[in-house]
């Protein structure tokens, strides 16, 4: 099984119609469009999880820098998400008075 990430997607594009584009080129495990946690609209990008390795590949190869309803894919790889570090709390600011 691969991940790839498919950006600069349409925000007409659903998760079957993904499905349905990269399924040409092998078996599609699964197809997720990230969308906005506030307004649930899609971000433009999204990941598809692909049965092997070389399915994989041809669906980087064929789809990469294709026109997709008038906007160029990028397809590739994805990789680890980065660790963006804990906390998520507020830094309290101090007034600093000399």
């Amino acid at each position: 099984m691969k991940k790839l990430y498919v950006g600069n997607l349409p925000f007409s594009t659903t998760e079957e119609s993904l499905k349905a584009t990269f399924a040409v080129h092998g078996t599609v495990l699964s197809a997720v469009i990230v969308q906005d946690r506030d307004t649930g609209r899609s971000r433009g990008f999204g990941f598809v999880e692909m049965e092997n390795d070389d399915e994989a590949e041809a669906a980087i190869s064929n789809l990469n820098g294709q026109d997709l309803d008038g906007r160029t894919l990028t397809v590739n790889e994805a990789r680890p998400r980065a660790d963006r570090g804990g906390g998520g709390g507020r830094r309290e600011r101090r007034d600093r008075r000399w």
